[in-house]
């Protein structure tokens, strides 16, 4: 098998750093706001436990499942849309 050979490719919107680029960098906490912000947490705030939704098992007949699953992507949160409804909550 023959040998991969690396080849630089010249990328111009992140060319390579010069030795007068690395002596004018400063360090991220130069930087305070983006520091904090490359902190910060990811993903949706965590909810209160009385808040968050429970795991359960369910058995539901085959039509009603197949049609929650034919209305694509989020069925779940729909069908739980449906019940809170149906229950007045």
């Amino acid at each position: 098998m023959p040998k991969k050979t690396e080849t630089a490719v010249p990328d111009a919107d992140n060319p390579e750093w010069s030795a007068e680029d690395f002596a004018a960098a400063k360090p991220l906490s130069a930087y305070p706001e983006l520091q904090s912000a490359m902190r910060r947490a990811r993903g949706r705030p965590a909810l209160p436990p009385q808040d968050r939704k429970q795991k359960v098992n369910i058995r539901l007949s085959p039509d009603v499942l197949s049609a929650l699953r034919a209305s694509g992507q989020g069925w779940q949160t729909r069908a739980d849309a449906l019940l809170r409804r149906a229950l007045g909550l």
